[in-house]
């Protein structure tokens, strides 16, 4: 039994990094073909891809987050991190971390991937 917990502050001030961490129990995060991604949903949008680190170290980012994304791990205590420097108010969302067995960069109905964390709250606000 899997399960992803997200952890972090829930409030981020303009300018700054927002860095959450995602703990993973139940299943290692190095497990063969297993791909850990970042995903957020902003208040009355759809969910958004942001990236993923595999089971390798590899990492993967949505383009149009890419410059200011970045995805790392610690595998001793089987967690991954997110950090998005220069929010702004639109980044603004739910924020989950979610696994999948095989690659993906996209939310379409979210049942395909296998894991999601509860999901946390984070707003941009000064």
């Amino acid at each position: 039994q899997v399960q992803l917990q997200e952890s972090g502050p829930g409030l981020v001030k303009p300018s700054q990094t927002l860095s959450l961490t995602c703990t993973v129990s139940g299943g290692s995060i190095t497990t063969n073909y297993y791909y850990w991604s970042w995903i957020r949903q902003p208040p009355g949008k759809g969910l958004e891809w942001m990236g993923a680190i595999a089971y390798s170290g590899s990492t993967y980012y949505s383009p149009s987050l890419k410059s200011r994304t970045s995805i790392s791990r610690d595998t001793s205590k089987n967690q991954f991190t997110l950090q998005l420097s220069s929010v702004t108010p639109e980044d603004t969302a739910v924020y989950y971390c979610a696994s999948s067995s095989t690659f993906l960069s996209t939310v379409v109905a979210g049942d395909e991937y296998d894991y999601w964390g509860q999901g946390t709250q984070v707003t941009v606000s000064s």
